[in-house]
């Protein structure tokens, strides 16, 4: 079984912790700050902060830990009627904030959309190597 790094617990991903990068909460004046000076709806802009802000979140995990959360993007962006839009909106009583709420994104299948393709090419190696092994014996 696929545990979480560091601790001896089931690894099984939400799809909201895709933009923990970009989870502003108690940091409006320093991540909030250095993420305000970029749009998400400009596709040059986007691919700035998907790359620097979401993808480097997932520098600390293991090929096997990207493949999982990679496959379950995939599966979730084959869904063509899910709501993207929900997972930006902000929930205090979670203590999450992120640097846009679902007002502000104009196209936010879009937006995970291109988290997918980025990290297809970022992630090129850990995935195929990840996919070659047996999964079942994680």
């Amino acid at each position: 079984m696929l545990t979480r790094p560091f601790v001896d617990i089931p690894y099984e991903p939400q799809l909201s912790c895709i933009l923990a990068g970009i989870s502003i909460y108690d940091r409006e004046e320093t991540l909030g700050k250095a993420l305000w000076v970029y749009s998400p709806n400009k596709q040059d802009e986007r691919e700035e902060i998907i790359r620097k802000f979401i993808i480097s979140d997932f520098d600390y995990l293991t090929c096997r830990h990207r493949f999982v959360v990679f496959k379950m993007l995939e599966g979730i962006l084959h869904q063509p009627d899910f709501d993207f839009s929900t997972l930006f909106e902000s929930d205090y009583y979670e203590y999450s904030a992120l640097a846009w709420d679902e007002t502000e994104i104009d196209d936010p299948r879009g937006f995970f959309e291109d988290i997918y393709r980025l990290a297809s090419e970022e992630w090129k190696d850990d995935l195929h190597k990840a996919s070659l092994e047996d999964q079942s014996t994680w």
